[in-house]
């Protein structure tokens, strides 16, 4: 029989002591959470459709599970736990503010943190069951016939429902995390976004897609590092797989077998967050001359947020948070996101997206260059409508650069000509979409035979050279204007000039702001929202939850920190900031890579 030695007494009362020293929250951090929760317009939202059952008094309100969120990714550094959240609400606030939240008291022991524990989570899992869009349970791993059957027995409009509810959540929390900027957002006059699917793991260990069973996590599924991000036995099309990388003129490359890449670098079971951030599309996050951040220009933040497998519909959760912007008041600007989103179906997001007022900008990938559609004889080359005379280089120039044909100094020479043969605007777009476009010729951009009053205006101006036709001049010839419906050329239509400085500027400085976010959310000493252990609990419902805390507690981060670092009324910042001054010129981009600039 195994014997223990008795601790002595001294020692239980210096190990007491330890444990006794608990650090609480202090009253003005609370009272700070308390007026976030009740300013938000959560608890009123909530309170429409999280019935709880009947039973017995329920002795913590929703409004109290709310501010114990809002203060745990304070206290962990932006995780979110249930065992913190009730360790928050019932053992380190202080008893007047327990007693006016009307939080019970327990014991502090392992069977009073059990039974606050228990009602923490009960409630939680209330919340989420209101906010549920999926028909199959977590935790479990159900048969694929019994998840057929459960999505089949569902009510389709109750989970429609269901979704809008977990949207409109996701939206009133995130919402009140910018609040502090609502009044510099609303005085710009557009708002441009960038939007970006970026993966999160999920609590769960993945199961082969084809297998017999679904994972304990049912929603989620495998992210795949290449290809259009779907299930790793979906065949990958190859429109979609990144380009070899060119070889030089004169030289072969020697093909080499393909090894099969490590399971580890290649896959992530998890879900897609779709985020989008809002950005000035005029001005970069450059310093000012003290080393200061410009105070004109707003941080990056998140102004919605989806969650769904990934590489599942990507247009339809973006439009999904585009909708309540637009709803929320903010003013369509320059709207950017990764191929995935403009590789949808037009009905799907190009043509909503401009029925909505935002100007989007686009890369293509290789298949999608050069010429890309044509209507009354004018043709779409990457995005933009030019006069049908236009040379077979300047169409081609991007095809070209990529089968390392012409040098990137070339392709910007290329690119820069094609504005003397771009259609121009007469009007501005009517409430259908329908735009009169001009040739170049009758724009005063360039000189065409066919129309001889454009002759004799200079050699700075292109000489267009019509090819000779036995049925004459095409329609975009023979007229003064003609007139683009936005049906046409839907897919691939965007508001700038593909490759030019102007989409340079804006698509970039969209995209970086949404990569850059999700890098900084993604941080492992702070929110580390990829980590599936910053979200221990499974679903999509609940993880969207925990998720839209995470995000809203990292916008309050990212307010704070530009704030102190900002050069205000003369006095120097609380803190220094992390960004380089900017030393040298910008570089010039081309798909291939990008140019120096010329030594003075």
């Amino acid at each position: 029989m195994t014997t223990f030695r008795r601790v002595p007494t001294e020692r239980h009362e210096r190990l007491m002591t330890m444990r006794e020293k608990r650090s609480l929250i202090t009253d003005a951090d609370v009272e700070a959470a308390i007026e976030e929760v009740d300013t938000s317009g959560l608890v009123p939202l909530l309170e429409e459709f999280v019935h709880l059952p009947r039973g017995r008094h329920r002795t913590l309100h929703l409004r109290s599970l709310l501010i114990g969120l809002h203060l745990c990714p304070q206290d962990t550094g932006g995780k979110i736990v249930l065992e913190r959240d009730t360790d928050i609400l019932y053992f380190r606030i202080t008893p007047r503010l327990r007693t006016l939240l009307e939080i019970p008291e327990y014991e502090d022991h392992d069977q009073g943190f059990e039974a606050a524990y228990a009602v923490v989570r009960r409630l939680f899992h209330a919340m989420k069951d209101a906010m549920n869009p999926s028909p199959l349970p977590p935790n479990g791993h159900l048969s694929r016939g019994e998840a057929q059957d459960l999505a089949a027995a569902a009510d389709a409009d109750e989970l429609a429902e269901r979704e809008r509810r977990l949207a409109l959540f996701t939206e009133f929390l995130v919402d009140a995390s910018v609040r502090p900027l609502h009044s510099l957002l609303s005085e710009l006059a557009e708002v441009s976004l960038g939007v970006d699917a970026t993966p999160v793991r999920t609590f769960s260990r993945g199961r082969r897609t084809n297998g017999p069973e679904l994972a304990t996590d049912p929603d989620a599924g495998w992210f795949v590092r290449e290809g259009d991000l779907r299930d790793p036995d979906t065949p990958v099309a190859d429109s979609m797989r990144p380009a070899p990388a060119p070889t030089k003129k004169g030289t072969t490359k020697t093909p080499t077998r393909e090894k099969k890449p490590s399971l580890k670098k290649k896959y992530l079971f998890g879900y897609d967050a779709h985020l989008i951030v809002p950005r000035d599309a005029e001005h970069d996050a450059v310093l000012l001359d003290d080393g200061t951040p410009n105070p004109d220009v707003l941080p990056a933040l998140v102004l919605g947020a989806a969650l769904d497998k990934p590489g599942h519909r990507p247009a339809y959760n973006g439009l999904k948070i585009l909708n309540r912007l637009r709803e929320r008041g903010y003013k369509p600007g320059f709207l950017a996101g990764d191929r995935a989103y403009n590789n949808s179906e037009p009905d799907e997001w190009q043509l909503p997206v401009r029925a909505m007022g935002y100007k989007p900008v686009y890369d293509y990938p290789a298949d999608q260059l050069g010429k890309q559609g044509g209507t009354h004889g004018a043709i779409l080359v990457e995005g933009r409508w030019y006069c049908p005379s236009m040379p077979q280089p300047l169409i081609t120039a991007t095809i070209d650069l990529h089968a390392d044909r012409i040098d990137r100094e070339t392709w910007v020479r290329l690119i820069a000509a094609r504005r003397g043969y771009r259609l121009m605007p007469e009007e501005n777009a009517d409430a259908d979409g329908y735009q009169r476009m001009m040739c170049p010729a009758e724009a005063g951009k360039a000189q065409c035979s066919i129309k001889p009053r454009t002759m004799g205006r200079g050699i700075h101006l292109p000489l267009v050279d019509p090819e000779p036709s036995p049925v004459g001049p095409l329609k975009v010839c023979r007229q003064r204007t003609i007139t683009i419906s936005p049906e046409t050329g839907a897919k691939h239509w965007q508001a700038l000039e593909y490759g030019g400085p102007e989409w340079q500027k804006v698509y970039f400085r969209l995209r970086n702001s949404v990569e850059g976010y999700n890098g900084y959310a993604k941080n492992p000493l702070a929110e580390g929202i990829e980590s599936a252990g910053s979200r221990r609990i499974r679903g999509i419902a609940a993880q969207t939850i925990l998720l839209a805390f995470q995000l809203a507690h990292a916008n309050r981060r990212r307010i704070k920190k530009w704030l102190d670092t900002l050069s205000l009324g003369g006095e120097r910042p609380r803190r220094r900031t992390h960004h380089r001054r900017q030393t040298k010129g910008p570089k010039t981009w081309t798909p291939t890579g990008h140019l120096t600039p010329a030594a003075a």
